[in-house]
């Protein structure tokens, strides 16, 4: 069965995120530099199926892209251009980052961890895909 795959876009880095292959849980999975996101795919798709992905949208308050949106819309071309065969999908990202380090700290996780952006941009990937994923009632 296949995976669905979320991206949290950053021009430092790419949070992660990935279902199970039965679809019931979001795992987050790393974060990668932007200029190696095409060779981990083409890595990481030599051994799982990825059927969708998921790329944060991100949007203002009152619904308007944001500054980072036309960083997002290269991205995702560059997704379609290398991965044609697997659809994607965009969904609004606004609050991912304050819910993953809220998330974070309520796991009682140390200050150096809360601090590491990293895992802040891979949690984010998570809830992007929790998301999706409530969307479509998984």
């Amino acid at each position: 069965m296949a995976r669905i795959m979320s991206f949290d876009f950053g021009t430092k880095r790419i949070g992660i995120a990935v279902t199970d292959p039965m679809k019931i849980i979001a795992n987050g999975l790393t974060t990668v530099h932007p200029k190696d996101i095409v060779e981990f795919l083409k890595k990481y798709l030599l051994t799982e199926s990825v059927e969708t992905f998921v790329v944060g949208e991100p949007k203002q308050m009152d619904g308007t892209d944001s500054q980072s949106a036309v960083h997002v819309r290269a991205f995702v071309n560059l997704l379609k251009k290398n991965f044609s065969e697997i659809p994607v999908e965009m969904m609004d990202e606004r609050f991912t980052s304050k819910m993953a380090s809220a998330a974070i700290l309520q796991s009682g996780a140390k200050k150096k961890t809360r601090q590491d952006k990293a895992l802040v941009d891979t949690v984010s990937a998570t809830i992007i895909l929790q998301s999706y994923m409530e969307k479509l009632g998984m």
